[in-house]
C-alpha cells in the first residue's frame, strides 16, 4: 500500500511537474505574444508614426500626416529615367541600385485616405497657376518630383520645358518649368537660409568672413510674391559646418551676434520670414506652405558613413523630432495669416531605405541626406496636392 509519506511525496512531485509545465506554457504564450506584437508591423508591412502635431486641434478633420507606410505594388508613380527633369544624381536605379522595394512604399493616414493620384484632375486644378518652391536642394528634389508626377498626364512631353533652356543642376539659382498645354509653371528658387547672406561688416573679427542677416529675407524674395502656391523649406544648411566652420556668423541690423546659437538664429530667421509673408502675400490668392525638416540617416556625426537599408526601420533613433520642425510650428502658430505646415519629419524618419547612398552620379561620395527619385519626395507631393484638392472650408489640417 505504501506509507502516507511516500504517497504525499508522489502527489507533491506530480503537482510540481504540473506547475512547471503550466509555467512553461504561460512563458511560451507570453513570449509568443510579445514577439507577435513586435513583428506585427512587419507582417502587415506597416511602419507607424505617432504623435504628429497639428496646427488646429479644434478642426474635426483628418490629419494626413499621422499614418503608416505600406507596400503598394502600384508604386512608383513614374519612371525617373523617362523624366527629363530628374537630376542624374537622384535616379538611383539608373545609377546601379538593384533592390526596388524602396520604390513601393505608400503613405496611409490612420483615419482617412489621401485622395488617389488623379493626374488629369490635378493638371486642371493647376491650369493657369504659378507654383513656387523656395529652399535648399531638398526643395529642388521635391520640385523635380512634382514635375515628374504631373508629366505622367501629358501626352506631348515636349510641351513641358524649362523656360530658359537650363539643365537641372544645383548650381543654378532659378529654374522654371512650364506646362504649356495647361498654362502653368512650377518654379524653384534656391535660397538655402531664406534670409540674406551678407559680406564682412566693418571692424569684424578675423574669423568672420560672411554673415547671415537674420532680419532681412533673401534679396530675391520679391520674385516669390505673385504665386498661387508657395512652398518654403530650410534646415539642412543650419549646421556648424556650413556656418561657423567657414566663418559665417549671424547679424541683426548692424550688430554681429557672435555668441548666438544656431537654434536661436533659426527662430529669428523664421520670424523674419513670417513677417514677410504677412506683409507681402495675399493669402486669398496664394496658398502658403512650410515644409519641415527632412531627417538624414548617417551612421555617425561626421556624415561619412552611410548605410542605406533595404527596408524602412523601426527605430528612428530620435530622428522623428527636430528643433527646426518644432520652431516652424511655433512660428506659424503666431502668424496672423493661414500657413500650412507640411510636417514630413516624422514620416520620413523611418525611410533609411530611400536615400541616394552610393547610387548617385558620384558614387565615391555617399549620400544619406538626399532621396532617390521616385521615392519619399513623391509622398510629400501627394500630401501637398491633397491640400490643393479640397476646398477651403473642408481643408485637411
Amino acid at each position: 500500500m505504501g506509507s502516507p509519506r511516500v504517497r504525499r511525496l508522489s502527489w507533491v512531485s506530480r503537482l510540481f511537474k504540473l506547475l512547471v509545465v503550466t509555467g512553461s506554457l504561460l512563458s511560451f504564450l507570453i513570449a509568443f505574444l510579445c514577439g507577435y506584437l513586435y513583428v506585427l508591423p512587419t507582417l502587415s508591412q506597416a511602419f507607424h508614426v505617432y504623435g504628429v502635431p497639428t496646427l488646429n486641434d479644434s478642426v474635426s478633420t483628418c490629419n494626413v500626416l499621422d499614418g503608416s507606410w505600406f507596400l503598394d505594388n502600384s508604386y512608383p508613380l513614374y519612371n525617373a529615367t523617362e523624366c527629363p527633369f530628374v537630376e542624374r544624381g537622384f535616379d538611383c536605379l539608373r545609377n546601379g541600385r538593384e533592390d526596388t522595394d524602396y520604390l513601393k512604399w505608400r503613405w496611409k493616414p490612420k483615419n482617412c485616405n489621401i485622395p488617389a493620384f488623379n493626374v488629369q484632375s490635378l493638371l486642371e486644378r493647376l491650369r493657369g497657376k504659378r507654383v513656387v518652391f523656395v529652399g535648399d536642394s531638398m526643395s529642388r528634389t521635391q520640385w523635380e518630383s512634382l514635375i515628374c508626377l504631373l508629366m505622367t498626364g501629358i501626352q506631348d512631353k515636349k510641351s513641358v520645358y524649362e523656360v530658359n533652356g537650363n539643365e537641372i543642376t544645383k548650381q543654378i539659382r532659378y529654374l522654371n518649368v512650364r506646362f504649356d498645354s495647361f498654362n502653368f509653371t512650377i518654379e524653384f528658387f534656391r535660397s538655402v537660409f531664406l534670409v540674406q547672406q551678407g559680406s564682412i561688416p566693418r571692424h569684424a573679427p578675423k574669423r568672420v568672413r560672411s554673415t547671415l542677416k537674420l532680419d532681412k529675407l533673401d534679396d530675391i524674395s520679391g520674385q516669390w510674391v505673385d504665386s498661387d502656391v508657395l512652398i518654403f523649406n530650410t534646415g539642412q544648411w543650419w549646421v556648424p559646418g556650413k556656418l561657423f566652420h567657414i566663418g559665417c556668423y549671424f547679424q541683426v541690423g548692424n550688430s554681429l551676434k557672435l555668441g548666438m546659437s544656431i537654434p536661436t538664429a533659426y527662430r529669428t530667421a523664421l520670424d523674419t520670414w513670417a513677417s514677410w509673408v504677412e506683409e507681402n502675400i495675399d493669402t486669398n490668392r496664394t496658398h502658403v506652405f512650410f515644409r519641415t525638416f527632412e531627417p538624414s540617416h548617417w551612421s555617425n556625426l561626421t556624415q561619412r558613413i552611410c548605410n542605406v537599408t533595404q527596408q524602412p526601420v523601426f527605430d528612428t533613433k530620435g530622428r522623428e523630432h527636430s528643433v527646426f520642425s518644432d520652431t516652424a510650428f511655433e512660428v506659424v502658430k503666431n502668424t496672423t495669416l493661414p500657413v500650412t505646415v507640411l510636417h514630413v519629419t516624422s514620416m520620413s524618419a523611418f525611410r533609411s531605405d530611400a536615400h541616394v547612398g552610393r547610387w548617385s552620379d558620384n558614387p565615391s561620395v555617399p549620400d544619406c541626406s538626399h532621396w532617390c527619385l521616385p521615392g519619399v519626395p513623391d509622398v510629400w507631393n501627394e500630401i501637398l496636392l491633397s491640400y490643393l484638392l479640397v476646398d477651403n472650408e473642408r481643408q485637411i489640417k
